[in-house]
Formats: structure tokens, sequence, C-alpha cells
């Protein structure tokens, strides 16, 4: 048999022998945690307050997260890097004639196209997500993202950790046809609970009244501060990657069987397509 080839519409097999499908199922996902994940991050500001800038420690924690359990991070679609700069949304990637698909927009359709699962990393801005994400994703259609898993990972630099902003992406991925997984990755205080590099820390400091000063001059404190990792938030965001992965496994096995866009074709035309049959 030969490898199935992949177009727009998913996967298409040479032959539809059971013996095939079989062969390509078992054969094309070693583990469960074999996928390809694109991690899209809505962080555009370059300055504060609030300081530091805390989006860039959060996409690091993100993808060392998922490479340590054995995943591929094939990009990071950040909209302050050049490759991934979108202007705002003027005319999305599906609205071009195909050969005339720029080729910012064409480079990061098929990073999104070849992925199994995506994390959608958000800010919270007055209750809401990140524009810069939402302009990314509103660049791209359903038959992008579809029949594949996503996870949602918010933050803030107060005691919520963007957990409103979380809830209201929900269900604009799902309408992207991305379903996102019910656990999600808050983190209040991001400021404090990240260090610079993306990992997580505890910060102790401890105030040291200096005893060995001469007589008759004054007691100076000193101030000694320790950075120590905390590997509960491994375990805490586990919980999300494994329900990433589960789904995405699932996802790829079942579209390396069956065709998604046979019975469920992507809209072509207009919006309309969607509507339910008009009442004779």
């Amino acid at each position: 048999w030969k490898p199935p080839s992949r177009s727009r519409r998913g996967w298409r097999f040479p032959t539809t022998t059971t013996t095939t499908r079989l062969l390509l199922a078992t054969s094309t996902v070693g583990s469960c945690r074999a996928l390809n994940v694109v991690i899209l991050t809505g962080t555009t500001r370059t300055d504060g307050p609030p300081r530091p800038i805390v989006g860039p420690r959060v996409a690091t924690l993100v993808q060392n997260a998922l490479e340590r359990r054995g995943n591929i991070v094939t990009a990071v679609l950040d909209p302050l890097q050049d490759d991934y700069r979108l202007p705002l949304l003027e005319k999305p990637e599906f609205a071009y004639a195909r050969r005339q698909v720029p080729a910012p927009l064409a480079n990061m359709q098929r990073l999104l196209q070849e992925a199994d699962a995506y994390v959608a990393i958000t800010p919270e801005y007055n209750h809401a997500p990140s524009p810069g994400l939402l302009n990314t994703l509103n660049h791209f259609g359903s038959s992008t993202f579809s029949f594949k898993p996503s996870a949602i990972v918010s933050y803030s630099q107060g005691q919520w950790g963007g957990t409103r902003a979380a809830l209201a992406l929900r269900p604009i991925l799902s309408e992207l046809g991305c379903l996102p997984v019910s656990a999600m990755i808050h983190i209040p205080k991001a400021h404090e609970v990240l260090a610079a590099d993306g990992t997580t820390t505890t910060t102790t400091t401890v105030v040291n009244n200096n005893n060995n000063n001469n007589e008759g001059e004054d007691v100076v404190p000193t101030t000694t501060t320790t950075t120590n990792p905390t590997p509960e938030w491994d375990a805490y965001m586990d919980r999300c990657w494994a329900q990433l992965e589960w789904w995405g496994t699932a996802a790829r096995h079942h579209r390396a069987q069956v065709d998604p866009w046979d019975k469920s074709p992507a809209l072509q035309t207009s919006p309309s397509q969607r509507n339910a049959p008009k009442l004779k």
C-alpha cells in the first residue's frame, strides 16, 4: 500500500480496504504523545505597566511542557514576530484565490493545517481574549482548524489568571472546529510565578539582622532571596496536556480512516450555506 496524500479536505486513501486502513491507523502514531502542536500567542504589548511583559514567559513554559511530554511544537505563532505579524484583518486567507495568497498567510495556513492540535495562549484585556490572538485566528477559516482539539492557557498579573478571557475564547475555538478540551490552564500573578526563562518558581525572602556589627553602630538588616522550582505546576498542567494528547491522537487516527469532510464539507461560497431550509 502507498501512504495517503492529504488535501485541504483531509486524508485521501489510494485504496479503501480494511487491511489498508488498519495498517495506516496503527502506523501513523506510535505514541499518544507524539503530536504536532502549533502554539498561538496573543501578547502584542512591548511595554507596561504592568511590567514585566510575561507573554513570552508563558509561551516558553507551554512549549517546554509539551516537548517534555514528547510532543513536537512545529511553530509558535507570535504576532510580534515578523514571520507571523499580520495586519488588522482586511482579507482572510480563505478569501484569496489560491495562487494569490500572500506568502506569510500561506505559510501560516500550512503550519496550522498540518498540526494535530493547538494551544491558544491569551492574556486578559477587559475580561476578553487578546485582540492580537483573535486577529490571527480570524485570518483563517474552520477548514484549517476543524476536526482537531485545542487547549487554552490564560494568564494575568492579578489573582484571576485570565479565566474570563479563557471562557470567552472557548466558543471562538469551537466555531473554528478545534474544540477546546475541558481542562484549562490559568496562571494568576504570572510575573511572580514565572521566571524570565519560563520556569515556574517560588521566591522566598528572608531578612537577617546582622548582629556582628561594631559596638555603637546601627544594625543593618540584610535580605536574602532564593528562587526554587515548583514541580506542582507540572502536575497542574499535565491534566490539560493529557486531554489534548488523548483527543489529538484519537482524531488523527480517525482522520486516517474516515475523511471528515465527506459528510461535513467546508463552506465554499457564503455563510448562508449553513442556514436551515426555508419553510414553504
